[in-house]
């Protein structure tokens, strides 16, 4: 990864845009950490935390809209 604070930068603004969304049904997430192999970590909040649908989220929400922000993210993963 060439500049980790700016990846980590723009991970931040995807998370931004993506916020509204989540607040609408209830939930929020924070960014955790940018691991050295490109893989971004996040924690789901509130009802995103338990969501049954959170997992489908992460996968065509949240991790497409980052690797289209910061292509160098390989993947997104949540964690407790």
């Amino acid at each position: 990864m060439e500049n980790k604070e700016s990846t980590i930068l723009k991970i931040n603004q995807a998370i931004e845009q993506l916020r509204p969304f989540l607040h609408a049904d209830g939930g929020d997430m924070e960014f955790i950490e940018l691991t050295e192999d490109a893989i971004v970590k996040v924690k789901l909040l509130g009802a995103c935390s338990d969501c049954s649908m959170s997992h489908m989220t992460m996968r065509a929400g949240l991790e497409e809209a980052l690797k289209i922000a910061a292509p160098e993210v390989i993947a997104v993963e949540a964690i407790d």
